[in-house]
């Protein structure tokens, strides 16, 4: 007699998430042939990461290109560089996810206007752009203009695509970014929500979506979340998500339909957790991760991108990206996770731990409204997140937060699987050249009379109010580039400086762990006649700013003088800063894989400056075959990952300083 099966059993399975990796980099051509490979593979989505100048504007032949382009993503200029990104793949029968932000409107232009070309329908694209500018003014730096003007951006999207591509998600409002910038759960719920309700506050505000078709614009706003190490706590944030959405798109917003209520997300999860020492432990961690926004049927994510094992140690191979996909398919096909209902429902621990985050989230949210809202409390918003990140840095450093590999347990067999060449993609020097000439090529061939025409329409519609999108798409067709398109909306809207965070945040005074390096500021300060300057600056266009802030933060606490001006600077402004404020140190941070060419030229105007005995250090992701080409450049000290211990390399730089001023 066979044996009987129970209820749970015999339900037909959830049918999986969509199945992602994060992919681009130097060349469309190149990238293109990866995003074959990957679907050949079993992915199910694409998941498009553009390089630096694509994200804030810039053509690659722009001076603040130099050196980032192709990058950490791939280079879009103009619409030829679309063809060929997706030659061969049927848009509307793909689900592609475009991480972009300030650039949104002009991406999904691209997008449309080649879509149009393979004559795939415009209402069967279906797909997602981020286009969360909010969160780029508070952690990942890739904004251009101040934050009316691109909540007027944002607007447009939603409206030409409700309108237009109704399966299109044309905000993602990334809490991602924010966890990564050291958020809190609650932090990550409550300046999430305050993201989504600005969005779309400024829609209902524009009168340009009829009050009875408000649901469908409400049903196509997703989320992009992140999801850490503490993986119950992450699956109460997300339950607490679902809730807390139901409950603002219902009571505020007066959404009936319970399908348009839905809480729609995807998740990569966490990088900044991913270690440099001991990588190997990354897939463990990487796996912990991805429960949290899987196990809980309720509060499962509707596509999810995993990063790759080594990302601390530079860009992921295929092979690594692989391995992250296979993470995905054996947990979604090979357990019997989707066959079973929300395995969490009826769990006291679970509820209360859901309760305490919606309680405090609403507090927090509470607080932001009574600023009058998102963009009036980017400042707040931004010094609790620096202020998060210094406490979650400051417990690994004190061993109250262990981290397996760094500051425990940190002996080790050297692993095979970093060693030799080849253990991390490097993108070729040449990709940079050669996309410079493609996109001269594509000046040179294009009717210019026609360029300018639709140039002056975009700038014409940006002036007058009118949507952007219909203009943008024509300006496409007719061969307009990424900073062309850019320079015109700059020209009409300004450009903006989001704030550091790090004036206003708290100041450390009663840790005993800062008092030794104090003394040794002091004492270094006395003997030069006035307090040590330190310049902490980021060159070209990584707008990941958390390391630098952090560093100008410990600075700042341990007595030190610190400049910081923020993101988005050129090796020419960086000097300019070191001359006329008199540093004795400075300060670099990269983690955009263009750290070389970068710290070359800062160098090399150093010396026509006269000033090359000032020391510099320089921080990111350097892999050790670069180490030495900084070295030989004239760099003093490298710092990666791996160095968590902030005191101690403030203690190397009053070291370095002492040595450099004392012996001139």
């Amino acid at each position: 007699m066979s044996e009987g099966k129970s209820g749970a059993e015999k339900r037909a399975p959830d049918r999986p998430w969509l199945l992602r990796t994060y992919a681009g980099h130097s060349t469309a051509a190149k990238s293109n042939e990866l995003y074959r490979r990957n679907l050949s593979k079993g992915q199910t989505g694409l998941s498009i990461a553009f390089d630096l100048p694509t994200q804030t504007g810039y053509d690659s032949d722009n001076e603040l290109a130099r050196g980032e382009v192709g990058k950490v993503g791939v280079p879009v200029s103009h619409l030829g560089d679309m063809r060929t990104l997706l030659d061969g793949i049927p848009l509307d029968q793909m689900n592609t996810s475009m991480t972009i932000n300030a650039t949104a409107a002009w991406l999904l232009s691209l997008y449309v206007a080649f879509a149009d070309e393979q004559g795939a329908s415009r209402d069967k694209l279906t797909g997602t752009i981020q286009n969360d500018i909010i969160k780029e003014y508070l952690s990942r730096g890739t904004y251009v203009f101040p934050p009316e003007p691109s909540l007027r951006l944002i607007k447009d999207t939603i409206v030409f695509s409700y309108q237009n591509v109704p399966k299109w998600n044309p905000t993602n409002v990334c809490s991602y970014h924010l966890q990564e910038a050291g958020a809190t759960p609650v932090q990550e719920l409550a300046f999430a929500l305050a993201t989504a309700l600005a969005v779309l506050d400024t829609v209902k505000a524009s009168g340009e979506v009829p009050e009875e078709n408000f649901g469908l614009v409400v049903g196509r706003v997703s989320f992009f979340v992140n999801a850490g190490m503490r993986f119950v706590t992450e699956i109460c944030k997300m339950r607490a998500f679902n809730e807390l959405w139901e409950d603002i798109t219902l009571n505020r917003y007066g959404v009936t339909n319970p399908k348009e209520r839905m809480f729609r997300y995807g998740v990569q999860v966490n990088s900044l957790g991913l270690t440099e020492p001991q990588p190997e432990n990354n897939v463990y961690r990487i796996l912990l991760e991805m429960l949290g926004v899987t196990l809980s049927k309720r509060a499962r994510a509707r596509a999810v991108q995993l990063p790759a094992w080594n990302e601390a140690l530079g860009l992921p191979r295929p092979w690594d990206q692989q391995w992250s996909l296979r993470m995905q398919q054996i947990v979604a096909y090979e357990t019997d996770l989707l066959e079973y209902g929300d395995i969490f429902d009826g769990s006291k621990e679970i509820t209360r731990k859901v309760e305490e985050l919606k309680e405090q989230a609403l507090s927090e949210l509470a607080a932001i409204e009574a600023m009058g809202g998102a963009v009036a409390a980017i400042d707040y918003m931004k010094r609790r997140l620096v202020e998060s990140n210094t406490a979650r840095l400051s417990n690994i450093e004190s061993g109250a937060q262990i981290v397996v590999g760094v500051n425990k347990w940190t002996e080790t067999e050297p692993s095979p699987l970093t060693a030799g060449e080849g253990a991390i993609m490097v993108v070729d020097p040449a990709v940079e050249a050669e996309q410079i000439e493609r996109l001269k090529a594509w000046r040179a061939s294009r009717d210019n009379k026609a360029v300018e025409k639709a140039i002056a329409e975009v700038e014409r519609a940006a002036k007058e109010g009118r949507n952007i999108m219909e203009s943008s798409i024509a300006a496409a067709r007719a061969g307009v580039t990424t900073g062309e398109w850019g320079t015109t909306l700059r020209r009409v809207f300004g450009e903006y400086r989001a704030p550091t965070g790090v004036a206003q945040a708290a100041v450390v005074r009663d840790s005993g762990a800062l008092d030794a390096v104090r003394a040794e500021v002091d004492d270094l300060s006395n003997k030069l006649g006035r307090r040590v300057k330190f310049l902490v600056g980021k060159p070209g266009l990584d707008g990941h700013s958390n390391g630098a802030e952090q560093i100008a933060v410990r600075a700042r606490d341990v007595g030190m003088e610190v400049v910081y001006e923020g993101i988005r600077l050129t090796p020419t402004q960086i000097v300019r800063a070191a001359v006329d404020e008199s540093v004795h140190v400075i300060g670099l941070s990269i983690l955009s894989g263009s750290h070389v060419p970068l710290v070359q030229e800062v160098m090399e105007r150093l010396h026509k400056e006269g000033i090359s005995d000032v020391p510099v250090v320089v921080g990111g992701i350097i892999p050790p075959e670069d180490e030495a080409k900084l070295k030989a450049f004239g760099v003093a000290a490298i710092y990666t990952p791996k160095n968590f211990q902030l005191n101690d390399i403030m203690s190397d730089i009053v070291r370095l300083v002492g040595t450099q001023s004392l012996a001139a």
